[in-house]
């Protein structure tokens, strides 16, 4: 060990002396479980309106994110957006790679943002991505060329993956024990209500001059359903459209600009991460802002014993790296994080169990659905202008409602159970849809019940995946890895679902264009029927579990050594034995 290190570590010893004297006064003879945080899970949310304000403010994250996701899928079959950039509505390639590349930035900025975000802060950091997002949304909104489209969404996506690693953990910061499962719940139910609103906003807009780009000029495109489709190489009048104004898909796009401002606005009036002030030495302000949060006075007993929770935390992380990697300079203590998450077998199953949620949670197809959903139903037989965009706004209605029911039920049925029935439902739905269309896919308009009945099948499928794997892919990760490799092992997992998200949004308009047969649907069952065998044989059941109950379900033998390091952080500081293992 260094002696930088013994002096940081025993000058830790020395700042708790007092306060394990206090504490140990304050808590002896009293059971901490009586100490009432509040109403557990979403009900609790209720009990302190200023976390709530908070919560809905910090969201507006995720709702950035699902708007996106929804608007893309509207703006692209709109047919003035065709006419200001022909190469984009036509190529399907091209198509993917418009999609893509805010996919593939957000990956980049959901791993460049751990080190900033702890340097910065997570509010600081909250602002500053807003920023980046509103330079990127203004580029898109005002394009006039397609590399403005490109350089817009590359720039949007790097602030869009930076918000989804930063607000799932301010969120689980400011908030106490009660209500966390409830947060998480409230991050996706945002990202859904995201996408639901950009459904219905560019439904709204695509009626901005008519549906049409020039109504009286008739279509020469491609075949769809025995009927001739927009083309705009030869489709457009030479002064450009008389119908379909450009304000059509400009703004959709556009709208997103006033929630992001929202809340970077809103959050310079929000409290800092009160784990981030106690990582920078600043206690008193923690404590404070504790106090703050909590509703409740400084000297409250359950405000001081929140507070040295997260003292005994954050020594336990620092001690433990330091008796892992005694030498080791502060980048390699870095690098070891991602070393010791391969080390063993039960740290690798950890970080298994969160990447595999993360890649089903794409590769069961739900955002192949949500970004290209007019063309899916436009291949269903629905009129690729009107009606299409009406079917996609009722689907974002019923994956917004079937997100509701996971905030019941993840607590009280358990992940496994959601998982295998969520995967088993969006395999039944797809291999139907996908049968539908082999059967009467070439004429559609001769088999309207069978075009119904995909369509309903399509819902049953969104409904499917909106209780099970949407949400579950979010609370997994945040509660299988061991304390110090929380926040390695969440990077990679975040990082995993955006590079999935990424491929599925380039290769699917292909797959949808190029493989007949429902081939596309039969794609996305098998990963469904792979998601669902994974979730019966390899994935451990987490509901409920303590840190070292959680050892215990992933066979991590281990961790001994380090559960007793706990015990003794927890006894100098005063706190009750094993306070830790239940974080």
């Amino acid at each position: 060990m260094t002696q930088n290190t013994k002096n940081s570590l025993t000058s830790d010893r020395s700042d708790v002396e007092e306060t394990r004297a206090v504490a140990h006064d304050e808590y002896s003879g009293i059971n901490l479980t009586e100490m009432e945080a509040g109403r557990p899970g979403f009900r609790g949310l209720f009990d302190n309106a200023f976390v709530l304000g908070v919560t809905c403010f910090a969201t507006l994250g995720g709702f950035l994110f699902g708007y996106d996701q929804g608007v893309v899928s509207n703006v692209l079959a709109m047919e003035s957006f065709g006419a200001a950039f022909p190469k984009i509505y036509m190529d399907s390639d091209l198509k993917g790679w418009f999609v893509s590349t805010l996919l593939l930035t957000a990956w980049l900025g959901s791993l460049l943002n751990g080190p900033i975000c702890d340097k910065i802060g997570r509010k600081r950091n909250i602002m500053g991505n807003v920023v980046i997002f509103l330079i990127g949304g203004a580029l898109q909104t005002g394009a006039t060329a397609e590399r403005h489209l490109f350089i817009g969404r590359a720039i949007a996506g790097l602030a869009v993956g930076a918000l989804t690693h930063v607000v799932p953990m301010y969120l689980a910061e400011i908030s106490s024990a009660n209500i966390r499962g409830a947060l998480v719940a409230l991050q996706q139910l945002s990202i859904t209500l995201g996408i639901l609103i950009s459904y219905w906003i560019a439904y709204g807009t695509s009626h901005i001059g008519g549906t049409r780009c020039a109504p009286g000029v008739p279509y020469t495109g491609p075949l769809l359903n025995g009927s001739p489709t927009f083309d705009p190489y030869t489709d457009v009048p030479a002064g450009g459209c008389t119908g379909q104004k450009q304000a059509s898909w400009r703004v959709p796009i556009g709208i997103q600009l006033f929630p992001a401002l929202l809340l970077g606005v809103g959050m310079a009036f929000m409290p800092y991460s009160p784990r981030w002030l106690m990582e920078r030495g600043r206690d008193d302000e923690a404590l404070q802002t504790l106090s703050t949060l909590r509703r409740k006075p400084l000297d409250n007993l359950t405000v001081r014993h929140e507070f040295l929770e997260i003292k005994a935390e954050l020594r336990y992380s620092r001690e433990i790296t330091a008796l892992k990697y005694p030498n080791a300079s502060k980048f390699q203590q870095f690098t070891n994080n991602y070393i010791a998450l391969i080390s063993t077998w039960p740290k690798f199953k950890r970080l298994a169990v969160g990447c595999l949620t993360m890649f089903y949670q794409q590769f069961i197809g739900i955002n192949a659905i949500i970004y290209y959903a007019p063309t899916i139903f436009g291949q269903l037989g629905l009129n690729p202008n009107t009606t299409s965009l009406m079917a996609t706004g009722v689907y974002g209605i019923l994956n917004t409602l079937g997100t509701l029911p996971a905030i019941v039920l993840l607590d009280s049925v358990g992940r496994r159970p959601l998982l295998m029935s969520g995967a088993l439902g969006c395999c039944i739905a797809l291999l139907i849809v996908g049968s539908l269309i082999a059967a009467f896919g070439d004429d559609w308009p001769a088999h309207p019940s069978a075009g119904r009945a995909a369509i309903a099948f399509v819902y049953f499928y969104g409904v499917n995946f909106a209780y099970s794997w949407a949400p579950i892919g979010w609370v997994l990760p945040s509660e299988v890895f061991p304390l110090h490799l929380r926040s390695t092992g969440i990077s990679i997992t975040t990082s995993c679902t955006w590079m999935s998200n990424f491929v599925i949004g380039l290769v699917s308009p292909r797959m949808l264009a190029q493989i007949g047969h429902g081939g596309t649907y039969f794609f996305f069952a098998a990963f469904a029927i792979l998601a669902f065998l994974s979730a019966l044989f390899f994935y451990p059941e987490t509901k409920g579990k303590t840190l070292e109950e959680m050892d215990a379900a992933f066979g991590d033998a281990t961790s001994e050594q380090e559960k007793q390091h706990m015990e003794r952080i927890c006894s100098e500081l005063g706190l009750p034995s094993k306070v830790l293992l239940s974080a």
